[in-house]
């Protein structure tokens, strides 16, 4: 490919420094993704890719030479780049010669359509990029329809969130909410059962009754579940912890409860 070869001052390097820190506002939605498998997970989802920087020197497969004219096509712009400043803006130590910025979709809750049964989890001020990313890795797993955050703590565009949901991040629907009353009048009036996952929950998770829409709400690593939420009169379930620890890490309280509710919907 005949693309122009850009340097370590050049603006758009400059913004994939920033997205990579995650420090500096980002309404666009931006995003960087690195290597193979994440170009794959772009091209497999249509994501908008704005920019896309290749480095044939450290292709290290017959695939990412392919790859990167594919990506060049979709791409707004695309340049080359020296080994030096890839490995200057990449975050992994082999990233194939491929790195791009693109753009996650964008969701409006008036356009978004669930079935009778759909299973939703609430995400409430989730702190660690990675556990978010968990999440929504297995939100995908059961096939989930939708992720509402709020109380945001950490954004989606976070690199660590894409990698944690290898790519999932693209596909799942998901929902932000600035307000916790607007996130709770939006799930009553969608008739969505919601459960707060909550340790002093007098019902186990096992005793939900996941018939038509249903909502499980996690909260905080550290401070679980903000008090607003407990305003709604929404029902807490909680995981019987027969040890002695007191509860479960956000990530497998999730797919504990997840599996369950889809356990229940498909009649497994």
């Amino acid at each position: 490919m005949d693309l122009q070869q850009i340097g370590a001052s050049h603006p758009r390097i400059k913004q994939v420094i920033d997205l990579q820190k995650n420090t500096k506002p980002n309404p666009q939605k931006l995003f960087v993704a690195e290597g193979l498998w994440a170009h794959n997970a772009l091209l497999d989802a249509d994501t908008e890719i704005a920019t896309f920087f290749w480095c044939p020197e450290a292709a290290y497969s017959d695939e990412a030479n392919k790859r990167s004219e594919q990506v060049a096509e979709r791409a707004g712009q695309s340049f080359r780049v020296s080994e030096k400043t890839m490995a200057r803006i990449s975050e992994r130590d082999k990233p194939d010669g491929l790195l791009s910025v693109a753009r996650l979709p964008l969701w409006d809750p008036a356009l978004i359509m669930l079935p009778e049964d759909a299973l939703i989890m609430v995400a409430d001020a989730i702190e660690i990029p990675g556990n978010l990313g968990t999440l929504i890795r297995t939100l995908d797993a059961v096939a989930a329809d939708l992720l509402v955050l709020t109380n945001r703590r950490t954004r989606l565009t976070h690199p660590k969130v894409f990698r944690a949901s290898h790519g999932m991040v693209l596909t799942v629907p998901h929902l932000e909410f600035d307000d916790v009353a607007e996130a709770g009048a939006w799930l009553l009036e969608n008739h969505v059962t919601t459960y707060l996952a909550d340790t002093g929950g007098t019902r186990t998770y096992r005793q939900m009754d996941c018939t038509g829409r249903t909502a499980i709400l996690l909260g905080n690593e550290r401070y679980g579940i903000s008090r607003p939420w407990y305003e709604f009169g929404f029902e807490a379930v909680s995981i019987p912890m027969l040890g002695r620890a007191d509860s479960l890490n956000v990530s497998i309280s999730a797919a504990v409860l997840l599996c369950e509710a889809r356990a229940r919907k498909s009649g497994w």
